[in-house]
């Protein structure tokens, strides 16, 4: 029998489990920051009284997003996955999203689609060592001061409201938020975080000159680690600085939606946060 709860905080060690069973680069304040964010639409699937599954989701105003949709190598093929979908989905119902949205891999697509996914862009993650990058004078550390400014300027840049997940990512990692200002105009700005097997380089919203600035600056103080970018491929230039610095496509994603054709600017997102939130 497959029942289904709330996750809670007592439930990091199953969220860890299940994306290390997966090769996924979540680390313990990945999954504590899902279930933080969104406490009351985080899950887990149970089968006959075993827990064994886990979806995530985050509510961005009409907009929101499903991830993290795991199942233990040991319960597949019983529907837990489904199952799990199909209660985050009645969940973000019951909060009047007009749109969801997620990252879905070639073997998930088929599923997603089933249940009225469509299709929107795709996206490639990039993967490799960061490469010995000279320091960039254009590119500075963002004082906290100016937070406000650069998640208005993600949203008028991608037509996403992503403040309360923007917000919590410069709160942990404020020494990796990086911005190119002109004539005391943000013209971008890029953050990256830890992960379990690589550092994860995103979100990066930015105009086409301060783009590769951004993104050159990032890796340069990644110098010598792993890293990855989830960037999306009508973003040629990005695709582009991502080929000349030696990073190759490790994996692809479609970008879906459910519901309402979501507004979004994918040639100004030089990163994604990464496949759990875009």
């Amino acid at each position: 029998m497959i029942t289904i709860r709330r996750m809670t905080i007592d439930d990091l060690g199953l969220g860890l489990k299940l994306s290390g069973q997966a090769g996924w680069n979540q680390t313990e304040g990945d999954w504590r920051r899902f279930i933080e964010l969104e406490p009351e639409g985080c899950f887990v699937g149970e089968l006959n009284g075993s827990s064994v599954g886990t979806t995530t989701t985050c509510v961005f105003r009409k907009v929101a997003w499903i991830a993290m949709v795991l199942v233990d190598v040991d319960a597949r093929g019983n529907g837990v996955g489904t199952t799990l979908l199909k209660h985050s989905i009645e969940y973000l119902k019951s909060r009047q999203v007009r749109t969801i949205r997620l990252d879905a891999t070639s073997l998930g697509r088929p599923i997603y689609e089933k249940l009225r996914f469509v299709p929107d862009y795709e996206l490639a993650r990039f993967e490799g060592r960061a490469p010995e990058a000279g320091e960039s004078v254009t590119v500075v550390t963002a004082a906290p001061e100016m937070f406000a400014d650069i998640i208005e300027f993600d949203r008028r840049m991608t037509g996403r409201e992503r403040v309360k997940m923007l917000g919590r990512l410069f709160e942990e990692f404020p020494e990796n938020i990086r911005i190119v200002r002109r004539a005391d105009k943000i013209e971008g700005f890029i953050t990256m975080r830890p992960g379990a097997n690589a550092v994860q380089i995103g979100p990066c919203t930015a105009t086409g000159e301060a783009g590769p600035a951004l993104f050159g600056d990032a890796l340069g103080r990644c110098a010598g680690k792993p890293v990855f970018v989830d960037i999306p491929l009508d973003n040629a230039e990005a695709v582009k600085v991502a080929d000349s610095n030696g990073l190759t496509v490790q994996r692809s994603f479609t970008r879906m939606s459910w519901g309402r054709k979501a507004v979004d600017n994918a040639e100004t997102s030089w990163a994604s946060s990464g496949a759990e939130k875009g």
